[in-house]
């Protein structure tokens, strides 16, 4: 096996080294440079206004159509005028709604004490991002948590830690309240 791979790459080689080669046959040498006219570079004049005296004459009768126009000639087009047509607010009756929402049922629901803090976010032990509606005896409200919650302690019952305005609004207490009974539907 190694000699007939041997001569393979030899002639391989030896190809490539021929065809590498420049050709001998049919080889011109470089043809001599031709001398130019040196009046064939000359620059030329030509007046812009030379066409300005040529008058051209009109032409004779002969050569006029029978139905030929010129400046005095009035064209009148026979016809009808068109129809205007004034365009107007299109009337759209719109069928009528029934007033509800559109929510869709939640994941969970859950029930406990909400307590107020001053931290400006929605505390709960759900995970970051999460959509819930907080709903007291006050209203309800939409948030989404944004910081960690308290520890849930069959005690005290407590599941939500609210920023102190969405616990007032929610909540219908006087303002020495702390706790309030809610349900949190999870979304």
């Amino acid at each position: 096996m190694r000699p007939s791979q041997l001569v393979a790459g030899a002639a391989l080689t030896a190809a490539l080294a021929l065809g590498a080669l420049p050709g001998i046959a049919g080889s011109v040498g470089p043809s001599p440079a031709t001398v130019l006219d040196p009046a064939v570079f000359q620059s030329l004049q030509v007046p812009a206004f030379a066409a300005a005296d040529i008058a051209v004459p009109p032409l004779d009768d002969a050569r006029q159509s029978a139905g030929g126009i010129d400046g005095t000639t009035v064209l009148v087009e026979p016809g009808n005028a068109p129809v205007r047509v004034v365009v107007g607010r299109p009337r759209v009756s719109l069928p009528t709604v029934a007033s509800g929402t559109a929510l869709k049922p939640p994941r969970n629901k859950i029930s406990g004490y909400a307590t107020f803090y001053a931290n400006g976010t929605t505390a709960m032990r759900l995970p970051r991002g999460t959509t819930v509606i907080v709903c007291g005896a006050g209203g309800c409200v939409e948030r989404v948590i944004n910081d960690y919650g308290p520890i849930y302690n069959p005690t005290n019952q407590r599941i939500v830690d609210l920023y102190t305005p969405d616990f007032f609004s929610i909540c219908g207490c006087p303002s020495w309240a702390g706790t309030t009974w809610v349900t949190v539907s999870v979304y």
